[in-house]
């Protein structure tokens, strides 16, 4: 495999739009609750969740990336990592995998299974039409509640990043749970992020 887009593309504007600020709460949320010394994160990206961890929280990171310019601590694929067995205590991979062909998904599954002594947390993202509903009475704790719906599924087409994406036409949510079940996880959590609802997040136990 080889990168997709240069190093620009993690601009402010071009990539930081509310939604996906959000989903890095999410991202640092589950990996904080989990309480990890070590943490590998596929995918360098703009170094949001690398800064945070390290300056922060005080977990020994490593990143790991196929772009050479993001100049991650490994240069290496998802599907083949150049990394040993356990090393990690946590792996994380957000928005990584649907950038590579849907063949190659179980595969990466069983690298990130391989180099994770304990958990795994990925996110996808999951097309269709998100109807949230938001509800906070005096009091009382806000309640939220979502559906993601995908009553006529399109087919995906590849535009230069996404092969696939959950909730298109061959890509339902069910065998996208089965190939991750199929790969020894357990699945802890499993949620689309109400502030960022193309991001769908899959907490796994090895």
């Amino acid at each position: 495999m080889e990168k997709q887009v240069d190093k620009k593309h993690y601009g402010f504007k071009k990539y930081c739009f509310p939604d996906r600020w959000a989903s890095y709460w999410y991202q640092l949320d589950e990996i904080l609750k989990l309480k990890p010394q070590s943490v590998l994160e596929v995918g360098a990206g703009d170094r949001v969740i690398a800064n945070y961890l390290q300056d922060n929280a005080g977990i020994a990171y490593t990143s790991v990336d196929i772009a050479a310019d993001l100049e991650p601590d490994i240069v290496s694929s998802v599907d083949d990592l150049k990394i040993n067995d356990n090393s990690f205590d946590l792996v994380a991979c957000f928005e990584v995998l649907e950038h590579l062909p849907f063949e190659k998904f179980i595969k990466s599954l069983q690298e990130l299974h391989r180099v994770s002594k304990h958990y795994v947390i990925i996110s996808l993202p999951h097309w269709g039409r998100h109807f949230p509903l938001s509800l906070r009475l005096p009091g009382f704790k806000r309640i939220r509640l979502q559906s993601k719906i995908n009553l006529w599924p399109i087919k995906h087409k590849f535009r230069g990043q996404h092969y696939w994406e959950i909730g298109k036409k061959n890509y339902p949510i069910k065998l996208i749970r089965k190939h991750i079940k199929q790969t020894g996880f357990e699945i802890i959590k499993d949620y689309i992020a109400f502030d960022s609802p193309y991001h769908h997040f899959f907490v796994l136990k090895k």
